[in-house]
């Protein structure tokens, strides 16, 4: 099993931090996935009509995620949070991309909801993940980048294994390394938020939402939680 933990240092600076983690084993990535399709293209005829938009920046779900950037040093206008991103790229051409069914599971319920939502393959993650603050010295290869090495500045707060960085700026971007594939059986995806007192059940809404697109194509799943009163969940 791989253990998530969140730091002591990374709660005490966020204290209200809740981060759903959906686990599926036995995921079938190569076979259709029409609820995942209805999911994409009844968000994209949502905002076509006009009657729902992404969240954006002046949302208080993305306004926080802007707020924690600048706290460690990152420009979330340059280097924007993955909710940020997704939502401003659907606003601009009217559809979420489509990547293969386990990504656009989690891009549809993170675009949906306003939260920020990733992923990884655990069977190229090496021992436990924690999310903390940097040292500078970790090595973060991009995705889709696979001959790119960079080093996360200090202070900025990463996803971590036991070999590197498997997210940088907290969700801005993840890791080639362990990126999804139709070919990934065993994932964890991942949903976060800064303010569980405000944004928890929407939190819990979408990790449920996002259980319910997997179940039909994998043989187990299950969700756990990360927070300052339980910072710590195998998986």
């Amino acid at each position: 099993m791989t253990a998530f933990r969140i730091s002591p240092t990374a709660t005490d600076a966020f204290p209200d931090t809740l981060v759903a983690l959906v686990t599926a084993t036995g995921l079938r990535g190569h076979e259709p996935w029409p609820d995942t399709t209805t999911a994409l293209e009844d968000l994209e005829q949502q905002l076509a009509l006009g009657i729902w938009q992404p969240a954006d920046e002046s949302d208080p779900r993305i306004e926080a995620w802007h707020t924690a950037y600048r706290s460690f040093g990152t420009n979330p206008r340059r280097i924007r949070p993955s909710v940020d991103a997704l939502g401003r790229r659907m606003t601009k051409k009217g559809v979420l991309p489509r990547i293969n069914p386990a990504v656009d599971s989690y891009n549809s319920v993170s675009v949906r909801h306003g939260l920020p939502a990733g992923a990884f393959d655990l069977d190229h993650v090496t021992g436990d993940v924690d999310v903390r603050y940097a040292d500078g010295s970790e090595e973060f290869t991009p995705l889709g980048e696979p001959g790119t090495v960079e080093h996360p500045r200090a202070g900025e707060i990463i996803y971590a294994d036991t070999t590197g960085v498997l997210t940088r700026h907290w969700n801005h971007r993840d890791a080639h390394r362990t990126r999804v594939t139709e070919d990934s059986v065993h994932v964890a995806f991942v949903l976060e938020t800064l303010h569980a007192a405000r944004d928890g059940d929407i939190l819990k809404v979408a990790a449920d939402e996002l259980q319910g697109l997997l179940v039909p194509h994998a043989e187990r799943t299950a969700v756990h939680h990360l927070s300052p009163a339980h910072p710590n969940a195998a998986v």
